[in-house]
């Protein structure tokens, strides 16, 4: 069954309403260029008020490790996202490791994965030295098929109420994550885009609940 993730959680009413959608992880961008950028204790307040068995993910960008550590701490995060050249091997395995890996017109799984570790969870991204993250580029979907492939994916780019069926009709990723694609504006999710999104996903999903079996990682697994 394919997960979800809503990245770039700014404000508690919409980290309340994406759980209560069904959204298995959240996303909070600790990276200050990032117009999602949030403060790290302003995100502890919204993971308080959240409902039990939700996943909680951090975003960083480059990051001194002792920051990221520190920070994941605080918020007892479960998975760190590395999103810029850092290596997921200086961090313990206590706690989940996301690396985004940018699909470009060269983009080979095979050479991609090479350096990353198994129990490394692989998010498929558009190419942004600036921004990084949050485009709303979509990528390659036939490339990141072939990732799939390899390895479980976390499929991001682009996606919107749209075309997220079609892209995991495409691809079959373990999840997807969306940012801008269910936003009013930058770390401001719309509420009508929000729920427009889980619903073009309720079939598939559907679908998939008995016939998909969960990868051993189970990155999004909801936790006591």
């Amino acid at each position: 069954m394919t997960r979800v993730k809503i990245c770039g959680i700014g404000r508690l009413d919409d980290a309340r309403l994406a759980a209560q959608l069904g959204a298995d992880a959240l996303g909070f961008v600790f990276w200050p260029e990032s117009p999602r950028f949030i403060d790290p204790y302003r995100a502890l307040e919204i993971t308080s008020g959240l409902p039990p068995f939700v996943a909680t993910v951090g975003v960083f960008v480059d990051q001194p490790v002792d920051y990221v550590r520190g920070v994941a701490q605080l918020l007892n995060l479960s998975a760190i996202q590395l999103h810029g050249h850092e290596s997921p091997d200086i961090y313990p395995r206590h706690r989940r490791i996301i690396k985004a890996v940018a699909v470009t017109d060269a983009f080979d799984p095979r050479v991609a994965f090479t350096s990353l570790p198994s129990d490394v969870t692989v998010l498929l991204d558009a190419h942004d030295p600036i921004r990084r993250g949050g485009t709303g580029q979509i990528i390659d979907w036939s490339r990141a098929a072939a990732a799939a492939r390899v390895r479980p994916v976390i499929l991001s780019g682009g996606l919107t109420p749209a075309n997220v069926a079609n892209a995991v009709g495409t691809v079959s990723p373990y999840a997807v994550d969306v940012s801008s694609g269910v936003e009013a504006a930058p770390g401001i999710k719309d509420a009508a885009k929000l729920r427009a999104f889980f619903a073009a996903l309720e079939n598939v999903r559907a679908q998939q609940q008995a016939q998909v079996t969960e990868p051993a990682h189970g990155i999004f697994n909801r936790q006591l």
